[in-house]
C-alpha cells in the first residue's frame, strides 16, 4: 500500500516488520471483507507522552473514498487517549491535508502548522515537512 500511494516514503519489509512489534499499541490496519485496506502508522513522542505522532497513512486504491482513513484516525486516537495529534505533510499533500483539517474539526480543536524539516536539509530534493499539531484534543 505505501508503495501503490506513490506518496509515502518507501521502507524495507523489514522496518515495517519492526514497526510492527514495536508500535503495535499505536498504529492500525483496516481490513474489509477480511483484505488489508488501510494502514495508520504512529508512535507516542517520547518528550510528549500525550502526544501521538502519525508517520504513515495509506489506504489501498481499492478502498478509497470510504472514509477509511478518518475512521482509522479517529479510532487510534482514541485507542491511545492522545491528548494531541501531530504529523508531518507536505504543502502539496492536498488529501493528508483534508483528512487531518477534518479531524481536528471534528474534535473542535485548534491547528498550529510550521517548516520541521526545510528542503535544504534533505539530500534528495523531498519538500519541506510542514509539522501539523492538532489539539488540546475534546
Amino acid at each position: 500500500m505505501a508503495r501503490d500511494s506513490q506518496v509515502l516514503d518507501l521502507n524495507s519489509s523489514y522496518s515495517y516488520l519492526l514497526w510492527s512489534r514495536d508500535f503495535a499499541e499505536t498504529s492500525m490496519m483496516a481490513t474489509v471483507d477480511g483484505e488489508p485496506a488501510g494502514f495508520i502508522t504512529g508512535y507516542m513522542r517520547p518528550d510528549e507522552p500525550g502526544t501521538l505522532m502519525v508517520w504513515q497513512v495509506a489506504v489501498d486504491h481499492e478502498f478509497r473514498g470510504r472514509k477509511l482513513a478518518a475512521e482509522m484516525l479517529d479510532r487510534l486516537a482514541g485507542q491511545v487517549q492522545a491528548e494531541r495529534v501531530e504529523t508531518t505533510i507536505t504543502a502539496d499533500n492536498e488529501a493528508s491535508i483534508r483528512l487531518f483539517a477534518g479531524f481536528a474539526s471534528r474534535r473542535g480543536a485548534p491547528i498550529e502548522r510550521e517548516p520541521l524539516f526545510t528542503a535544504e536539509l534533505y539530500p534528495d530534493g523531498h519538500n519541506t515537512e510542514y509539522l501539523y499539531r492538532i489539539g488540546p484534543l475534546t
